[in-house]
């Protein structure tokens, strides 16, 4: 059976797609397995003596509601997008507990004076929001693989705490560094001009979209 010729399977697997959000790529893989399914459905009832529609038919009405079946895919989606979330995390609160000293070092106004307790404490603060990060991210990963193992509820309810607390500490973390960065520009002209900086804040800029991306793709997971 030809997949372009079997117009009510991709109707119900276009229906069944517009329900689902979640990573693109096993959005596509559930959709092409589903359809895998319902084509083999369809070719069996044929074989045993059904016309072409009325297989379909058959095989559609087995496999279920597009309302009925987007719950179990969705759940899958989303612990799939909390794994992307949190490998992100971690990833980037490792990378950045690094190439921020980095950024600094060598700088000429690193031997100056002393900065203002304020930013001194921002500064301290960016590290301990990325260290909680770092820990939120791998919580997240042990709740992916227990989840996938169990879909008691209480797994389920600990995800999204992990999913929304990944988030918002990302969120946190961006702003603060954000403010970071404007402030030590404030108080140092030269830091325009420092080539470790003008990397450091393309480079996290560009992270930080990568971050947010995920973190989009999670929120709209378990919407």
């Amino acid at each position: 059976m030809q997949v372009r010729d079997d117009v009510l399977v991709e109707e119900h697997l276009r229906q069944l797609a517009g329900r689902l959000r979640g990573p693109r790529r096993l959005r596509a893989d559930l959709i092409t397995e589903a359809r895998h399914g319902l084509l083999d459905a369809a070719e069996a009832y044929q074989d045993s003596g059904l016309p072409a529609g009325e297989a379909s038919r058959q095989a559609v009405a087995d496999f279920g509601t597009p309302d009925q079946l987007a719950p179990a895919y969705q759940a899958e989606l989303a612990v799939a997008a909390l794994r992307g979330l949190s490998l992100r995390v971690v990833a980037f609160a490792a990378t950045a507990s690094i190439a921020g000293d980095l950024t600094w070092h060598g700088s000429s106004w690193s031997s100056g004076p002393r900065p203002p307790a304020g930013y001194l404490l921002l500064s301290q603060s960016v590290e301990w929001i990325w260290a909680a990060a770092f820990l939120l991210g791998l919580a997240g990963l042990v709740l992916v693989a227990a989840t996938a193992r169990s879909a008691r509820p209480a797994l389920t309810a600990l995800a999204r705490g992990a999913g929304v607390a990944l988030t918002g500490t990302a969120l946190l973390g961006a702003v603060a560094g954000a403010g970071l960065f404007s402030w030590s520009i404030v108080l140092w002209d030269a830091a325009l001009t420092w080539p470790p900086m003008i990397i450091g804040m393309v480079v996290g800029a560009t992270a930080h979209v990568w971050l947010g991306s995920a973190a989009r793709t999670w929120l709209l997971a378990v919407r």
